[in-house]
């Protein structure tokens, strides 16, 4: 998709222009991620570009459009150039190394008065048979008055 997107129409009001133009960037880039792949490849990738007119178009990250599309509606731009195409593209998978985690076996990091295991500081059983023998007990609001 190239396409110069223009911003003013006598009965359309700008912020409906805006959204149009995200709109019709999302659905071009659903319908072209429909489209079955050819062999070789993982997934559809897009090669964007963005600007003021296709001259001045510079390269964007698909990821950007929305981003540079709400920019254009701040600076309230007349115009904008935008081109999407469809790539077919493999994924490049990168190792990494695996970083070595300390893990802490004792429990000194726990404090010395904390008797539980999983150091919420309170016991979770006793809670909940409290809140199930009377869970408004402390409300005022719902106590009877005789």
């Amino acid at each position: 998709m190239k396409k110069t997107f223009k911003l003013s129409h006598p009965k359309i009001k700008y912020p409906r222009l805006i959204e149009a133009a995200k709109n019709e960037a999302k659905k071009y880039q659903k319908r072209e991620r429909n489209k079955p792949l050819p062999k070789g490849a993982d997934f559809w990738d897009f090669d964007c570009k963005f600007g003021a007119d296709a001259e001045s178009a510079e390269v964007i990250h698909v990821a950007e459009i929305n981003d540079k599309i709400s920019i254009v509606e701040a600076q309230e731009w007349e115009s904008f150039y935008l081109e999407i195409i469809a790539v077919p593209s493999n994924r490049v998978f990168v190792e990494r190394e695996e970083e070595e985690v300390e893990v802490v076996e004792s429990s000194e990091s726990l404090d010395e008065g904390d008797e539980h295991e999983e150091g919420f500081g309170f016991d979770a059983d006793e809670f909940e048979r409290e809140q199930m023998e009377d869970p408004f007990a402390d409300d005022d609001e719902f106590k009877e008055t005789k």
